[in-house]
């Protein structure tokens, strides 16, 4: 067992996200086994999910004339549109079916306000609503967070960055996560990481 001031972070393992899924990052199923195995190690268990409402914002399908993966302005900054995915209740945004769910302590939803996405367990997109994870990991004497999941150069990337910006220690198990790769996402992603302090393992 982790000393009690560790937490491990497990970001958006959901069907949706997985082969098959809407949104699937490829070998996204592959973590599953491994991340069940590494969770048990930690005191802290916290998982997040993906959780948006029929008509977010972030979808394509919102926009006319725009494709998914096409960028746009919103009031927060550029989003990336994406193809409809972890619709509120739906199965896609249903945990993958062998992740242990059991073993985790607090689940966070994030991107269930329709105006604006949340990539990162910590904050929304607009760098400033926080979801009350801090809060939760402060009240549980957390100081250092191992994160593993889905997707490396998106909700990993920006749950990470968060994380070392509010002064706690933060591992990403490079193994236990896999990425979409979009344009040179995770070659960014990989210095945005290690420039915020983050260690990749």
């Amino acid at each position: 067992m982790r000393p009690s001031n560790e937490a491990i972070l497990v970001i958006d393992v959901q069907n949706d996200f997985c082969p098959g899924g809407a949104l699937a990052v490829e070998g996204g199923d592959q973590i599953v086994g491994p991340i069940n195995a590494l969770v048990p190690e930690f005191a802290v268990r916290v998982f997040t999910q993906d959780w948006h409402p029929v008509d977010h914002s972030s979808f394509a399908s919102q926009h006319e004339g725009y494709d998914a993966f096409s960028m746009i302005e919103m009031p927060y900054g550029p989003q990336v549109l994406w193809p409809d995915h972890c619709r509120i209740g739906s199965e896609g945004a249903a945990f993958h079916r062998v992740l242990d769910v059991r073993a985790a302590d607090m689940i966070i939803r994030k991107g269930f306000r329709r105006e604006i996405d949340s990539y990162s367990a910590f904050f929304e997109n607009d760098h400033e609503t926080p979801t009350g994870l801090e809060g939760y990991l402060r009240t549980r004497g957390v100081d250092t967070i191992t994160m593993v999941g889905l997707a490396t150069d998106f909700c990993v990337n920006f749950s990470a960055v968060d994380a070392a910006k509010l002064g706690f220690k933060v591992s990403v198990v490079e193994s236990l996560c896999r990425a979409i790769d979009l344009d040179g996402s995770l070659a960014a992603a990989r210095t945005g990481m290690s420039d915020a302090g983050v260690k990749l393992v």
